[in-house]
Formats: C-alpha cells, sequence, structure tokens
C-alpha cells in the first residue's frame, strides 16, 4: 500500500481555496476535525460553501464558539448547507441579515445527498418535505400515487474529516457516534483530509476494524488539540 502524506494544519489548510465546497465532518462538534478547523480559520480562506450537518454553537450570552462556528463567526463562508442552527446565533443573525445564503436540508436528505454523490448516483426520490418549503424549486414525481421529492446529490471540492486512529495508507477507524457524518463525506469530496488522533503503521487495522478504506483519503493530518 501507498503510504498518505502526513501535514501540518497549515499545510492541510492551505489545500482549501477560497470558493471551495467544503464538507466538514461531525455532529454538534462531535467527531469535527477541530485542528483543522482552527488552521482554516486562522488561514483566513472566504467565500466557501460550508457543507456540514450543523453550523456548530455561538452563543451571544456567554462568547462560545464551538466546532464550524468558528468559520461563521469570521465570515468565511458565503453559503452554508446543512440541517440545522439552531445553537449558533451566529448563523442566524447572518441568514436573516440576508449576509449569508443557508440552505436548510432535512438531516436524513443532507445525509442521503452526501451518499448518493459518494455512490455515483444522479440523485434519489424520498416524501421528506412534500408539501413545505423543501419542495420549492424541486421536481414533485408520482411513484405508486405517492409523491416524491428527487433530490440530487451533493459533492464538495474538500471534505475536511475526523478519526479516531488512521494506518500510513489512510485507512481510518472512527470512535463510536464520532463516525456520524464522517465517512459518507470521505466518499464524497475531490479531495480528502482526514484529522487522526493516533497513525499506526500498514498492517495494525484489522482490516475487519477499518471504517473508511485508504481510497478514499488523500491526507492525513495528527490532531493537536480537541476544544473542550
Amino acid at each position: 500500500m501507498i503510504e498518505k502524506p502526513i501535514l501540518t494544519p497549515d499545510e492541510a489548510a492551505e489545500r482549501v481555496r477560497s470558493g471551495d465546497h467544503v464538507m466538514v465532518g461531525g455532529f454538534l462538534g462531535c467527531g469535527s476535525p477541530h485542528t483543522l478547523i482552527q488552521a482554516l480559520k486562522a488561514r483566513g480562506t472566504n467565500q466557501l460553501t460550508l457543507i456540514c450537518n450543523d453550523s456548530g454553537l455561538h452563543d451571544f450570552k456567554t462568547g462560545r464558539i464551538y466546532g464550524v462556528a468558528h468559520l461563521v463567526a469570521q465570515r468565511q463562508c458565503q453559503k452554508i448547507i446543512t440541517s440545522h442552527i439552531g445553537l449558533n446565533q451566529e448563523t442566524q443573525r447572518q441568514m436573516n441579515a440576508g449576509e449569508t445564503t443557508v440552505e436548510l436540508v432535512p438531516q436524513g436528505t443532507l445525509a442521503e445527498r452526501i451518499r448518493a454523490a459518494g455512490a455515483g448516483l444522479g440523485g434519489f426520490l424520498t416524501p421528506t418535505g412534500i408539501g413545505t418549503e423543501v419542495e420549492a424549486g424541486k421536481n414533485r414525481i408520482l411513484v405508486d400515487n405517492r409523491a416524491y421529492l428527487l433530490e440530487l446529490p451533493l459533492k464538495a471540492d474538500v471534505a475536511l474529516i475526523k478519526a479516531q486512529k488512521a494506518d500510513r495508507a489512510g485507512n481510518l477507524v472512527y470512535a463510536a457516534t464520532a463516525r456520524n457524518f464522517n465517512p459518507l463525506m470521505a466518499t464524497a469530496a475531490a479531495l480528502v483530509i482526514a484529522e487522526v488522533e493516533e497513525i499506526v503503521p500498514i498492517g495494525a487495522i484489522d482490516p475487519n476494524h477499518v471504517h473508511t478504506p485508504s481510497i478514499f483519503v488523500d491526507a492525513l493530518v495528527l490532531s493537536q488539540a480537541q476544544e473542550g
């Protein structure tokens, strides 16, 4: 197996270009690549389309900012495609002020759109969103007299994901529910950078325990700190 490059956080952030569509793994911070988020924040790359389960936490009262909310707070995103912004008051403010475009997608639909992109599918049919704002601008298709929406695949230029362990080839193992969106995103981006807590030699991970095979991973970054 070919060993994957191990980048510094700064080197990884340099590979993200202004205007890129960027997927970031995690679920309310669990399984998020915090080291990569901080490196991207420090670099200041902007005009990003951020694709994520949620936009992290930004509480005006306490001043606490967590996860991808750092990128939102620094105005690095021109668009956010997500399923939940309820814990980020700054995302809400930017959306209501028309400063940032926010596309809210039902969580299951978001996951399936990413999976469809990774699987090379042209889309899928779902009844979720029929008769709501979600339906606006989409094709409604009848199957056995039941209405479905045609949802299109969602892909990215870069995916920043987080795993517990990797071998030098890039095979990944996730920790429990930190798996969440990470395996899906690893299949749906042109460039996949995995932040990991531990890198072991090739052969040290039982193939039966691999969650994301090395073929999907382009580079590795060691976690430097965990946001608390």
